[in-house]
């Protein structure tokens, strides 16, 4: 089998890590266990157990299963060497966090859960292998060829990335990267109690008097969080026609994944009350600068980019978390979405800042046709 560049293997490691993330958050309390790490292997099957739980150790792993299986197959391996590879390192990788929830008191250490993750692996690695022998990988490889260049793997895992990230309460529609106030915080207890700390306080304490954008501002904001993902498909799409089928696809994704959060942090009956005058604004500016960027060449459009992306930061970083923002927060860090709050935190933090390194990377790169 031909060898291909694809985007499942950094897809898998990044799954990996929200894996790690999710099993052992808060990351809090650690002490000694009295029982050796490995002593859940043979305890009783638990009497009790909700459908949550079992869903959620199922399908919690069915990507990562799927991805690692992908990223070998697209690199020549056999679909059985695959499926093996898939279910061996998601068995590990259970294995070894369910032990180290024995060192959490807030984390139970569950045979039940190792044995439904590495189920989860098994299965989403077995669902690619069977679309791997009805031929969906060369259909897939023939697709992508017609629609990106060769080297669009990465571009392509952060356009997946992006409605993800939106899917943890934003300060403003489609804002990423808001981390300032985080930051803040993680300074000023590490300077607590040295000379720096009136200093830091002081900084944090004028920030948190920041004034809400002006309604220019926030259009401004709206439009950059639109244009910003518009621009990164930009580098990796062919031709015209397909650049504005990119940002078509990109202006439904932010509108649902938009919609999805409100729905998900204030009920389903107030899934559209994010849609504000300004908000229509920001999302009709951020297509009407993605329509006339696309005629540019693909290191101007990723010259471009950076300069939307650190605009758009500077931006975020300005707005005041206001009370109805607060409380969503609250709501995903105490609530019912703990399992998933991690995995959105992170990327809604971190995207606007990979697409930066990723986009300095295509500004040195050779234009491809």
């Amino acid at each position: 089998m031909v060898r291909h560049r694809s985007s499942a293997a950094p897809l898998a490691w990044l799954y990996a890590a929200l894996i790690v993330y999710a099993s052992l958050y808060p990351f809090v309390g650690w002490t000694i266990p009295g029982v050796a790490p490995w002593a859940f292997l043979t305890l009783p099957w638990p009497r009790w157990w909700t459908v949550f739980d079992v869903v959620s150790n199922l399908f919690g792993y069915l990507p990562f299963g799927a991805l690692v299986c992908i990223a070998l197959l697209r690199t020549g391996r056999h679909p059985l060497i695959g499926l093996a590879a898939a279910v061996a390192l998601a068995a590990l990788l259970s294995c070894g966090l369910e032990s180290l929830q024995n060192y959490l008191p807030q984390r139970v250490a569950s045979n039940v859960d190792l044995a439904l993750n590495v189920g989860g692996a098994a299965i989403g690695a077995a669902l690619f292998v069977l679309v791997h022998v009805m031929g969906g990988v060369e259909r897939w490889q023939t697709l992508r060829d017609r629609w990106f260049i060769s080297r669009s793997a990465g571009g392509m895992a952060l356009l997946l990335l992006w409605p993800v990230g939106l899917l943890f309460p934003t300060p403003v529609p489609l804002g990423m990267g808001h981390v300032l106030a985080r930051f803040q915080d993680w300074l000023a207890q590490a300077v607590e109690g040295t000379l720096a700390e009136p200093w830091i306080e002081g900084w944090v304490d004028a920030s948190g008097r920041l004034d809400a954008l002006s309604p220019a501002s926030e259009v401004a904001a709206i439009g950059l969080g639109l244009l910003a993902p518009c621009l990164v498909a930009f580098t990796i799409t062919r031709d015209l026609p397909r650049r504005l089928a990119m940002l078509l696809g990109a202006g439904l994704l932010g509108f649902a994944a938009t919609t999805l959060s409100t729905a998900l942090n204030f009920g389903p009956q107030h899934a559209l009350a994010w849609r504000t005058p300004n908000a229509i604004g920001g999302f009709a500016l951020g297509t009407l600068a993605a329509i006339g960027f696309a005629w540019l060449p693909r290191r101007a459009i990723a010259g471009v980019a950076l300069v939307a992306l650190t605009a758009g930061i500077a931006l975020v970083s300005q707005t005041p978390a206001d009370p109805y923002f607060a409380e969503s927060l609250q709501g995903w860090a105490q609530g019912r979405f703990i399992r998933f709050h991690g995995a959105a935190q992170w990327v809604g933090w971190l995207w606007p800042y990979a697409a930066l390194l990723y986009l300095l990377l295509r500004v040195g790169a050779r234009d491809e046709g």
